[in-house]
């Protein structure tokens, strides 16, 4: 919770599955399974080619050249010491398991990234750790696709560098799958699942803090086509706590067509004080949660400790949380128009629909069903029964009072043209459905 983050007003992490179906293409994955994407990275996938290297936690040789499968190094120190550059790729054997941190600082190009991947044949190479992070980015231009990092002391993957991409990564049992506090990163087509640890969890005080998916801290990162799930740990201070998406001093992040199932809130945000969490975009993802106090998104006004959160939208997602102590959403301390901006939502709680206080939120085009609200309606939104055709998928059966109930937008609420589509690809028409999907 972001109570936890203003102490000294920095976050400090403190060191110490199942099959699942993922992202849009609808896939089921098991933990340390091979994705699709995997293969195309693992030959190369047309960037410029340096060395490459190899690495086998079994059968491997840190006095090796390290250049083949049969000369493959054995340890992440022998990779950490390597002077990667453009072009350059490390291949995991899959099957192996590393204790440690992978140290990549190298810096690749937009042309000839440094690549890092998999070979062989089994499930996907793990990395653990008791202290920080299992793998620590502070290069530029690195590509990763295929590891998985599990039961890591802080993060998954900690990402401090600039233009980084995780593709088909797999991130469970961490304090958070993802923290990045660099710029223009991506996430995508990934698993982060469990993500269930406590860095503070202590009795008394508003301290407490973690069992976060993604933790934002930087500016301008794409989280798109990803399954996060399983966000939730006991708290002292809380009872329960955790989110899918924590943004605490990062602008303009977009945050796209995922898949969000039993996190115990979606997003929240906030920024200490002389920063900001500003312009950031939520859009077309898929929420569903049956935790007893599950939301999908928390913001705040400028007389909270850790706002104003200026310039939040939230726009075409399709939320389902049927507990009776739960929240849409929940513009606070000072809401207006300039705090949040929701548009062609589908919201549905067992709880209340929406809260705002000041001049409130900017509200339209969305459909809400449940208990209570404390907001006013806006432009062509009402309060009626979704008819989803599935409480998992939650897309909308013929007839539906959501179709049509969406208003035209430029392709700026969704953060690009590119991502102006809805959660199977499908354009935006002239007068859209609320929520994730068009029929």
């Amino acid at each position: 919770m972001l109570g936890a983050l203003v102490a000294g007003g920095l976050l400090v992490p403190a060191p110490a599955a199942s099959a699942v179906t993922a992202g849009t293409a609808g896939a089921t994955y098991a933990a340390g399974a091979t994705y699709a994407k995997e293969a195309t990275y693992a030959e190369g996938r047309a960037y410029a080619a340096g060395k490459t290297y190899y690495v086998d936690a079994r059968k491997g040789d840190d006095s090796a050249a390290g250049t083949s499968a049969a000369t493959a190094w054995k340890s992440l120190d022998a990779v950490n010491s390597a002077d990667l550059g453009p072009g350059d790729a490390v291949r995991f054997k899959r099957g192996n398991t590393w204790t440690g941190t992978l140290t990549l600082s190298g810096k690749g190009t937009a042309a000839s990234p440094i690549i890092v991947a998999t070979y062989g044949g089994g499930i996907s190479p793990k990395i653990t750790t008791t202290e920080g992070s299992c793998v620590v980015v502070s290069g530029s231009n690195v590509r990763i696709t295929g590891l998985r990092t599990s039961k890591c002391a802080w993060a998954g993957f900690e990402i401090s560098g600039d233009n980084n991409l995780l593709d088909s990564v797999y991130a469970d049992r961490n304090v958070t799958g993802v923290q990045i506090t660099g710029s223009r990163n991506t996430v995508e087509d990934s698993i982060l699942t469990d993500n269930n640890q406590m860095s503070v969890n202590d009795s008394g005080g508003d301290d407490d803090s973690g069992a976060f998916g993604v933790l934002l801290n930087g500016d301008d990162n794409l989280i798109t086509g990803n399954l996060i799930t399983g966000s939730y740990a006991r708290s002292h201070d809380y009872g329960t706590d955790g989110a899918a998406i924590e943004v605490f001093n990062g602008d303009r992040n977009r945050v796209t067509h995922n898949v969000a199932r039993n996190n115990e809130t979606f997003v929240e945000l906030g920024a200490k004080k002389g920063k900001t969490a500003t312009g950031n975009i939520f859009a077309h993802n898929v929420v569903t949660s049956t935790r007893k106090r599950g939301s999908f998104l928390v913001t705040r006004g400028a007389r909270h400790v850790v706002g104003p959160v200026k310039d939040t939208i939230a726009v075409h997602n399709s939320v389902y949380l049927p507990e009776r102590e739960t929240i849409g959403w929940s513009c606070h301390d000072g809401c207006s128009p300039s705090i949040l901006k929701l548009r062609n939502n589908v919201i549905v709680v067992g709880g209340e629909m929406g809260f705002e206080d000041g001049k409130g939120a900017d509200e339209a085009g969305s459909l809400y069903y449940g208990r209570s609200m404390k907001f006013k309606l806006g432009p062509r939104s009402i309060v009626a029964r979704p008819r989803f055709s599935s409480t998992k998928s939650l897309r909308l059966e013929p007839g539906s009072p959501a179709q049509g109930r969406g208003r035209k937008l430029s392709a700026a609420w969704y953060g690009g043209a590119s991502l102006a589509h809805d959660m199977a690809g499908k354009s935006l028409p002239a007068n859209p459905d609320a929520g994730a999907y068009q029929n």
